[in-house]
């Protein structure tokens, strides 16, 4: 190797390879610095994901309560998707004694539509269908849940608010309400937890790329609404003035949380009602789900878009410089075992986290277990992939302001305006 380095150098002047010589020294203490700071933040995030499953492991010790009210289960729909009909029968079939539920969608000639009234025929509940019409001035998902409350019938206390896509256990509605006994409480939240089906590499990485926020969830006031898995009291869904958030608005999620924010009320984060959810993509499908996200939240929470391009960019920036000062010690013929370590250390922190919500995952969800565990690759090895992805969505986010989502693309004004194109 060191051949190869004097034949690089050879025809430059000696002040032009001791420049050569500084650079490389330069390059070395900025990634011995960022590599330090990445390592400190890695065992800092290990340290949470410790924290998060004992929360777990605690949670699914305590009763959920015995607050049980009228509550009123609001599902949009679009098109037939994958497993909609036993995803709406599971909706259907959970322990909970005093519930009805809500299918919306924007059309009479949505498909979805047909299968929610056929399985109405024999369902264990009463199940209604709601035609919202099409959205005018907001994302057809806030315009379906907007127009679905408006007509839940005033008896319903509370309102449950579901995707399509998930499957919850029979349990989850029970213990989703339960906390709603509090009356200064907001609402009652969780998230979902993408399990491929039939499987590929970037369904695993959109798994992975997906459980990496579950874990921002937890004990704290930092807490947001999820559209898939949110339960609020009428009454407070009405003070909050959720509704008209919902105006000019494409995500439901944050339009939510920033309501109960104004209002003062606190958002209560719910581990055991994790919603498990079959998702299968390509690497098209992964961009787009994965764009449009961070896209999201570029608009309605510009400071942690801006947070997550820190901290993704940084982390890409410390794996690749040293890669490269590796690959140019092997090839001046050095070992550079030391810059090796460092290299692997960050990474390895980010899969031994990963391995952490996997444990909380398995106890969360036993009935999927054998899943989880045929791909805990996904969730652990995928992991040190998972920021470039992060990093690519935020560079993304801050060019454009246009999504795809359920075949209708928009261009996101402002949190409060926009436009369908």
């Amino acid at each position: 190797m060191e051949w190869l380095a004097r034949f690089y150098l050879q025809p430059y002047s000696r002040a032009q390879r001791n420049f050569f010589c500084y650079s490389r020294g330069t390059v070395d203490d900025v990634f011995y610095l960022i590599v330090f700071v990445q390592i400190v933040l890695g065992c800092y995030a290990l340290w949470e994901g410790a924290q998060w499953l004992a929360m777990v492991r605690r949670r699914l010790r305590t009763p959920p309560g015995f607050y049980s009210p009228r509550v009123a289960v609001i599902c949009p729909c679009k098109g037939l998707e994958p497993h909609l009909e036993e995803n709406l029968t599971a909706l259907t079939e959970l322990d909970y004694s005093n519930y009805e539920l809500f299918v919306v969608v924007a059309s009479e000639g949505d498909p979805a539509l047909g299968a929610a009234r056929k399985l109405s025929e024999g369902a264990r509940r009463r199940v209604h269908t709601v035609v919202a019409g099409p959205a005018a001035d907001s994302g057809e998902k806030v315009n379906n849940l907007r127009i679905a409350a408006e007509k839940v019938p005033p008896e319903f206390e509370v309102f449950v608010f579901v995707d399509s896509d998930g499957r919850p256990g029979r349990a989850w509605l029970q213990r989703l309400v339960a906390p709603l006994g509090d009356p200064r409480l907001g609402a009652a939240t969780t998230f979902r937890w993408y399990l491929p089906d039939r499987g590929g590499f970037w369904s695993a990485l959109a798994a992975a790329w997906n459980a990496a926020i579950v874990t921002q969830l937890g004990e704290h006031n930092r807490n947001f609404c999820w559209g898939g898995g949110t339960a609020i009291r009428r009454s407070v869904f009405e003070q909050a003035r959720v509704a008209e958030s919902w105006q000019g608005s494409v995500s439901d999620d944050y339009s939510m949380t920033r309501a109960l924010r104004q209002a003062g009320r606190r958002i209560h984060f719910v581990p055991e009602c994790l919603v498990p959810a079959l998702h299968d993509t390509d690497f098209h499908g992964l961009i787009e789900f994965t764009n449009r996200q961070i896209i999201i939240t570029r608009v309605y929470a510009p400071n942690l878009w801006a947070l997550a391009l820190a901290a993704h960019g940084f982390y890409c920036v410390a794996v690749l410089l040293g890669l490269g000062l590796l690959l140019g010690s092997w090839l001046s013929g050095g070992i550079g075992f030391h810059i090796l370590l460092l290299v692997l250390a960050v990474p390895l922190l980010a899969g031994a986290k990963g391995y952490l919500r996997l444990m909380a995952v398995v106890d969360l969800l036993p009935a999927w277990k054998g899943k989880l565990l045929q791909y805990g690759w996904a969730w652990t090895l995928l992991a040190a992939l998972v920021p470039f992805v992060y990093f690519w969505n935020s560079l993304v986010a801050m060019f454009t302001r246009r999504i795809i989502w359920r075949g209708a693309l928009y261009e996101l004004i402002s949190p409060d305006q926009t436009r369908i194109l």
